[in-house]
């Protein structure tokens, strides 16, 4: 809903045999059940409260990356200024140089087939209204290639000759986006697609290897269907590739770049065949298209048949492999499979968010490597490239910064409980600080993902890390509702948003309290966007259990959120809410606006100025609300940020903010959490 040390390890590979219609079988996780069960683990080496918001904010940000043609170069985005600006570093590692510098926020670079150029997109302090850019590699000179401010493009990528660049495209006052082709030469715009519904939305533009054919996606506002089209660019012509009945979701990944005789086949990602993300092969015929325009669907050969999250990457250039990424309960790992044999290998990287990198190919041009981003909880996300023929990988990109030591941090748990109504196991990564002792007296914060459509991953936290070094315990849940965990648990929560899933949150609250270790008038929760929103409904709607709460960009009014929000969210949420007028007493249900006098926790509010998903505004009527009770409130709204904070000071002060608020009212146990005193 509201949704980036120079040494080589050697990598030893293990084959998993992923058969082609059967099941392929990923190992379930080794998870905690029982809450007694959970121990803080002692370290005599930990430096207690020793990560301090201003080191881990300084923790360097790596976003998403391109490789140059020659393979001698990568392109990523990076906030080392302060900004997240684009950089330049040698593939095989090295001091990155500065390539942009802007105050405004940068991502999406797609180096161009000649080398000439990078695309990339910019906004203006965090309005979503994208433009894209064109910078030189070698000379730093910048051209604003769309300069649009009512209309937002995003997501370039170039044709094979270098000549054109597809990327979507949506007007501010429309839900649809469209895909439109920009003629480097020409300077002209052609549309691709035209008249999509408003509770449409088409992305992902792909190029075939020939340049004759673009391959996209077009998801319903609800979430719960989405199709694969391919477009003739001559005619302009769109021919439906996943005809079905019923709800199921079609994601397009890539085009195979070995020629096919009338046709070929995309790689996708869908639930269509179990309910679960798994990868397949869809075959497309274009006999007969070079007089009708109408390219025709073949079968879907399935590679994967799992029941965790497969996502589909994309093929190597000479066709022979594709790469997938398996999300399994919230550790991703990356798969090389091999299309002759059928075989799938998983490069044993260490455990954590691993996942393909390089925008529109994580593959170097000759295919010899594989770029590739890891990030795991006690380190920041990095770049790495793997190399095929040695089987050793080498970091390209170093996150970490002096005096922010990842032994000091913790390594969660991953717990599984009950929900509250018996439907659900529910799955939530647990972090307890080290040397905690078991007396009752420690203080939580219970961490709520936005989305809701997302999920909560082994990945690194700066604020989790810190509450954890201060000696808080951390819950963070994946409620029904996120993803990851199949179409039938993703759906649990519509039209009932506010409802089941906070319950789950609930479940979690009582699950730890049984740990042992916990003072439970000393837990506090917060979240950002949708986590923001369970934020509030946690302390409407259970006012006892809370003893501070941290609503980080919220929306806390469901009928003022659907009239101010951008118009894509408007479809969204009546799509996954129902009408307004006929559901009106669900949506003043699960409105918190109307559940203020409610509120028995003291609060701390932080918003964006331009933010078009959750506005400024639903933070300001809970703060009006709460002053005119005489309740206890703080807030702070960053006028020049939007959904979140890109801006490295913003980020440290909106933090500390959040730091000293906890410290305040939710003190974590004078235990000193160190073995050493």
């Amino acid at each position: 809903m509201r949704t980036l040390l120079l040494f080589a390890i050697v990598i030893l590979m293990s084959t998993v045999v992923a058969e082609t219609i059967a099941a392929q079988t990923l190992p379930a996780p080794q998870t905690v059940t029982d809450p007694k069960q959970i121990a803080s683990k002692p370290n005599a080496q930990v430096e207690p409260k020793s990560l301090t918001i201003e080191k881990l904010y300084m923790t360097r940000q790596v976003g998403r990356p391109t490789w140059s043609p020659d393979g001698k170069s990568i392109a990523f985005i990076s906030n080392m200024s302060g900004r997240n600006n684009l950089w330049l570093v040698p593939a095989e590692g090295g001091w990155p140089v500065q390539l942009t510098v802007s105050d405004q926020r940068q991502t999406a670079p797609a180096w161009s087939p000649d080398g000439k150029w990078i695309a990339y997109q910019s906004d203006y302090d965090g309005d979503e209204q994208w433009d894209i850019f064109l910078v030189s590699p070698k000379t730093g000179k910048v051209v604003n290639l769309t300069s649009t401010r009512e209309i937002a493009e995003m997501d370039p990528t170039w044709s094979p000759d270098g000549r054109y660049l597809a990327y979507e495209v949506k007007p501010k006052t429309s839900a649809a986006f469209e895909i439109d082709i920009y003629d480097t030469l020409m300077r002209e715009v052609k549309h691709v697609t035209t008249g999509t519904p408003q509770d449409r939305g088409n992305s992902n533009p792909i190029w075939s290897k020939d340049g004759k054919y673009i391959v996209y996606s077009q998801e319903q506002a609800k979430g719960t269907d989405s199709n694969v089209f391919i477009a003739d660019v001559a005619s302009g012509k769109s021919s439906l590739l996943t005809p079905h009945e019923g709800e199921q979701r079609f994601w397009a990944n890539a085009i195979d770049p070995t020629p096919w005789k009338d046709g070929g086949q995309i790689l996708i990602t869908s639930n269509a065949a179990n309910g679960y993300d798994n990868i397949g092969l869809l075959e497309f015929s274009d006999k007969g298209a070079s007089v009708t325009g109408v390219l025709h669907p073949g079968p879907i050969k399935w590679l994967t048949h799992d029941k965790w999250e497969i996502r589909g990457g994309e093929f190597s250039p000479d066709g022979k492999h594709i790469t997938f990424s398996a999300n399994v309960d919230g550790n991703e790992d990356i798969y090389l499979h091999d299309l002759a044999s059928g075989k799938s290998t998983a490069l044993p990287i260490p455990k954590g968010v691993n996942e393909p990198a390089g925008g529109h190919s994580a593959f170097s041009k000759d295919g010899s490597r594989l770029l590739y981003y890891h990030n795991g909880p006690t380190a920041p996300g990095d770049l790495w490239v793997y190399t095929l023929a040695t089987g050793k990988s080498h970091q390209v990109t170093h996150s970490l910064v002096a005096g922010v030591r990842s032994e000091d941090m913790v390594e969660p748990y991953l717990v599984h409980y009950p929900s509250r109504d018996g439907k659900w196991t529910i799955s939530a990564f647990l972090y307890v600080p080290f040397n905690m002792a078991r007396n009752g007296e420690n203080a939580a914060i219970v961490y709520i993902h936005g989305g809701p459509t997302s999920q909560t991953m082994n990945s690194f936290n700066r604020f989790v890390q810190y509450a954890a070094n201060q000696g808080y315990m951390v819950l963070a849940p994946n409620y029904r509702g996120s993803t990851g965990y199949g179409q039938e648990f993703q759906q649990a929560n519509l039209f009932d948003m506010g409802g089941g899933d906070l319950q789950d949150v609930l479940a979690g609250v009582d699950w730890i309290k049984q740990t042992g270790h916990l003072d439970p008038k000393k837990i506090a929760v917060m979240g950002g966007s949708y986590g923001g929103y369970l934020s509030m409904m946690s302390v409407t709607k259970a006012p006892d259990v809370w003893a501070a709460g941290v609503p980080i960009v919220p929306f806390v009014n469901w009928f003022t959120e659907i009239e101010n929000e951008d118009p894509v969210l408007q479809q969204s949420d009546l799509a996954t809410m129902g009408d307004v007028v006929k559901n009106k007493a669900l949506y003043e249900d699960r409105s918190p606006i109307n559940f203020i006098d409610q509120i028995k926790a003291p609060l701390l509010l932080l918003a964006g100025g331009h933010d078009p998903r959750c506005p400024k505004s639903e933070t300001q009527q809970v703060v009006d609300a709460i002053k005119k009770r005489g309740g206890t409130v703080d807030y702070k709204i960053y006028e020049n940020e939007g959904h979140g904070f890109a801006r490295v000071e913003n980020q440290i002060d909106a933090y500390k903010r959040v730091a000293d608020f906890l410290l305040a009212h939710v003190p974590p146990a004078d235990c000193s959490c160190s073995l050493t005193e």
